[in-house]
């Protein structure tokens, strides 16, 4: 295929309604720029990002698709440190249940800061919070916008670093935080009338190829109904996996950059890296699954 001849999409993107620093108006109108055919705007833990995009307007240019990135706990088959992420699509922005497990998300979120700054301080950086909640602006302060101050304060020399030495899990100003049960984030999806995605498969660690099938047998049994191929970070022996992957479980495809604007200016909305594309019809079958 001739990609130069077929605009791409792009369905896992992050705002300023959590750790990105466009604001939705400006995604919808970057994406239009980028000549985008259809996008989805997936913040963290939040639908404010989607609804302010929509209170906004969406010209016809370009197809839009509500979205969320949920941070849950890795399902019991599998143990890995950290998030396991998973993005739902379509949803009802104004279902209380979803909407309740978002907000003891974002509480949590919000109340580890304080603590992954104390402990910065205490190996011998200064920063505050409060220089971080000014940089950030109106954004849903996390881990992100403190390692955006650690570069400002030339702690690191990039926010990979900030994470590499210092915010990842297992580092030294790591905090942990409440997360959600996997099964629990895909109930509410499906009960927001979303379709529940396995986020980035490329990122998790895994043994084999057959303990990842065996994973995307397990969530799939909780109620996934897709998978992201199309990532900046997978590799093409990666993203044929996961092509095999859905197939064999019957699963939908999706893809995106997950693009954060100037928190990793090297990925740009619908091309990552310069060398991604996420077809059309992706989108076009996530809308017929609906129905």
């Amino acid at each position: 295929m001739d990609y130069k001849q077929h605009a791409g999409i792009d369905l896992h993107i992050h705002t300023t309604a959590s750790d990105g620093t466009f604001t939705p108006s400006e995604i919808v109108a970057h994406a239009i720029k980028l000549k985008l055919k259809a996008i989805a705007i997936t913040d963290h833990d939040t639908l404010a990002g989607s609804g302010d995009a929509l209170n906004s307007g969406i010209p016809a240019a370009v197809k839009f698709l509500t979205g969320v990135e949920i941070s849950a706990a890795p399902p019991p088959l599998y143990h890995q440190a950290g998030s396991f992420h998973l993005l739902g699509y379509s949803i009802r922005l104004d279902d209380p249940v979803l909407n309740r497990t978002l907000e003891k998300l974002q509480a949590a979120r919000k109340n580890r800061n304080p603590a992954i700054i104390d402990r910065l301080n205490a190996l011998g950086i200064s920063i505050s919070l409060d220089e971080v909640r000014e940089t950030a602006g109106d954004a849903q302060l996390g881990r992100p916008h403190i390692a955006q101050m650690m570069v400002k304060k030339g702690v690191v020399s990039s926010i990979d670093e900030a994470f590499d030495q210092f915010l990842g899990a297992d580092k030294p100003a790591y905090v942990d935080k409440y997360r959600v049960k996997c099964s629990r984030a895909i109930e509410a999806i499906l009960g927001a009338g979303g379709i529940p995605v396995l986020a980035h498969p490329g990122l998790l660690e895994y043994e084999s190829d057959q303990q990842l099938d065996e994973l995307v047998g397990h969530v799939k049994q909780m109620g996934i109904q897709g998978i992201e191929v199309y990532y900046p970070e997978h590799t093409a022996d990666q993203t044929a996996l996961f092509k095999e992957l859905a197939r064999r479980h019957d699963l939908l495809m999706t893809g995106g950059t997950d693009f954060h604007g100037g928190i990793h200016p090297e990925i740009e909305m619908g091309t990552g890296k310069g060398n991604l594309f996420v077809p059309y019809e992706l989108y076009q079958k996530l809308l017929h699954h609906k129905k």
